[in-house]
């Protein structure tokens, strides 16, 4: 019954729209035809019955009934940060697999079949399982050597999970400081009165004139008192 709603409803914008193949291609109307489809095909072919889960992206919708979308600005700036330290990650997971090749084959070579280390991806599996912090215990190591290595990637795996997180926050960081040298500050042009001008402004981006120098709010001197100002020109004409 639910499908068969939501199926009325996703002909009906199509129908409605004027540029129908823009909503059928666009995000949220690639989750309407998601929502509604896999039910479609179970229906003629039954091996599709486990893609019927899919119908829970209609909670989707709930971005939209409860005004959820005045959070997108945080998922931009969550996303700038995630592009601005992609390079760095993807050197850090470089190192990361790097480690992991060479840890799980000297397991391999210490360790052996016999301990169930029977080949260089089984022990490569167990090195990430245990750089995680995971540790299934399926395999594990019986020799002294092995127990060493295998405390030392322990021990390295925590410092491994601390790195992504500090170059996320330090990135986030950065993107907060730049996004608060961008806005708008209450300079006003002398000339034309226009406002909202940036902090690090130097023309009028409404009559190009020249700004006055920006001073931050707490960092104008104060003026000088006026028993000082008498005295200094009294000793300036004498």
């Amino acid at each position: 019954m639910f499908t068969a709603l939501f199926t009325a409803e996703y002909i009906a914008r199509l129908v409605c729209v004027r540029r129908w193949r823009q909503y059928a291609t666009s995000f949220f109307g690639v989750v309407d035809l998601l929502a509604v489809l896999p039910t479609y095909l179970a229906l003629f072919v039954p091996g599709l019955n486990a893609f019927i889960d899919m119908r829970v992206l209609r909670l989707l919708r709930v971005f939209r009934v409860f005004k959820l979308t005045a959070y997108v600005t945080e998922y931009q700036s969550l996303a700038r940060a995630l592009t601005g330290s992609g390079r760095k990650i993807l050197v850090f997971l470089s190192a990361v697999l790097m480690l992991v090749l060479v840890m799980g084959t000297l397991m391999y070579v210490v360790e052996g079949p016999d301990n169930g280390y029977t080949s260089i991806p089984t022990s490569v599996y167990w090195t990430i399982s245990t750089v995680t912090t995971v540790g299934y215990g399926d395999i594990t190591p019986k020799t002294d050597l092995g127990r060493l290595i295998s405390s030392f990637m322990m021990l390295v795996g925590w410092g491994i999970l601390a790195v992504p997180t500090g170059i996320m926050t330090a990135e986030m960081a950065m993107q907060r400081r730049l996004q608060a040298q961008l806005a708008p500050s209450t300079r006003s042009c002398h000339e034309c009165l226009t406002e909202g001008h940036v902090a690090d402004a130097t023309f009028c981006f409404h009559c190009s004139a020249r700004l006055p120098p920006y001073q931050q709010q707490g960092a104008m001197q104060s003026p000088e008192p006026p028993q000082a100002s008498a005295a200094t020109g009294t000793r300036g004409k004498s």
